[in-house]
């Protein structure tokens, strides 16, 4: 009989995998960014189509309406070898999306008094890695120009000096440097470091009051047992730990380490829709644009978006300002949205790097969602 316990098991998973999608095929409509009624089965067979057009290995996928979650779906394999199916459980790395968790967090920093918002960040910790010519002014440097990536800094500097791009708070450059900076000052004034500690104080802080489990910046058992692999661009799996020549899973890294799944990150992009736990003049900094592009401004040229709040990015659309951001790891890729005038939300998560071409797909049936 020992023989028969795989198959067994497989079956029991197709029935499983089966069951939901079933499930999910019988539930209520959603609307669309643009109010229109979308069937869930439609919405189903419009992604699948997608996802083989585009070769996504596997996708966890919410959408959110009228503040809440009213779809959450998995689809694809977490490795394209073993064809092992994805579940609801199953995380993802969530690459830069942890830039506006991490704001979310900052800003609970700014309420309890930890740090100002707008104090130079020199004051609490001297970043010891500026080059000589940049010394005056990175003490211009605020938590608000990190946020609204205003610092000049490059997005790394893998170990050599910082030579900022332009006085701070005069225009944008995107830095996960500056991020982790913040990260540092934070971990360094209150004593718990910037590794597992930095983690247990933004769970205590963001994801336990917003009932995101297992939403994680640093790694656990909990990633150890459930995390898919991701694929290169020939669709082949490459890695689901922590390893030599990657993170580490020990350190937080504010700008790209966060784990999570589509319906648990979707509890963060509610709390941003109904404007929980943090207070309305938080809301409305991090929300507000305080960055303005220029106009030859590479993103504002080709995506359409003007400029970055604090931890999100902004783009005018017919149906509102849609807040945004993106996650790129290479073999991981994430994506997160919201529109508050629509009360509507997505989430993606995928384990390989052609996320892009699928939203622009998926928007012919949802509308425009990048």
């Amino acid at each position: 009989m020992k023989f028969l316990k795989p198959f067994i098991k497989n079956i029991a998973i197709a029935i499983f995998a089966f069951t939901t999608m079933t499930a999910c095929a019988q539930s209520k409509s959603i609307k669309t960014v643009d109010g229109k009624t979308l069937s869930v089965k439609k919405l189903n067979t419009a992604i699948e189509k997608a996802m083989k057009e585009h070769k996504l290995p596997g996708l966890s996928v919410a959408i959110i309406n009228k503040k809440q979650l009213v779809y959450h779906q998995v689809f694809g394999v977490t490795n394209s070898d073993t064809k092992e199916p994805l579940n609801k459980q199953s995380m993802f790395e969530g690459a830069s999306l942890s830039k506006p968790i991490f704001a979310y967090f900052v800003m609970k920093m700014v309420e309890n008094g930890t740090i100002e918002l707008d104090k130079p960040l020199h004051e609490y910790l001297p970043h010891p890695g500026i080059s000589p010519e940049s010394q005056d002014d990175y003490k211009l440097i605020t938590a608000r120009m990190v946020l609204a990536h205003q610092t000049g800094f490059p997005n790394h500097a893998n170990n050599q000096p910082i030579k900022l791009a332009f006085k701070p708070g005069t225009d944008f450059m995107y830095s996960g440097e500056a991020y982790q900076y913040l990260a540092a000052v934070i971990g360094i004034k209150l004593g718990v470091g910037f590794k597992e500690g930095l983690n247990k104080l933004f769970q205590e802080e963001v994801t336990q009051p917003l009932n995101m489990t297992h939403t994680t910046f640093v790694w656990d058992d909990y990633l150890e047992s459930n995390k898919v692999f991701g694929h290169n661009i020939e669709g082949q799996p490459t890695q689901n730990k922590p390893g030599e020549g990657r993170w580490s899973g020990k350190t937080f890294n504010a700008f790209s380490s966060v784990h999570s799944e589509a319906s648990e990150f979707s509890k963060f992009i509610i709390a941003m829709l109904k404007k929980e736990e943090l207070s309305e003049n938080s809301f409305d900094e991090m929300l507000k644009e305080q960055t303005q592009f220029k106009n030859d401004n590479v993103m504002k040229l080709e995506t359409g978006q003007t400029g970055w709040g604090l931890g999100f990015a902004q783009k005018p659309t017919k149906n509102g300002t849609m807040h945004l951001h993106t996650g790129n790891n290479h073999d991981f890729q994430a994506y997160a949205m919201f529109v508050p005038e629509q009360e509507y939300g997505l989430v993606l998560f995928t384990n390989c790097g052609n996320m892009l071409p699928f939203i622009k797909e998926i928007s012919q049936t949802l509308g425009e969602q990048f």
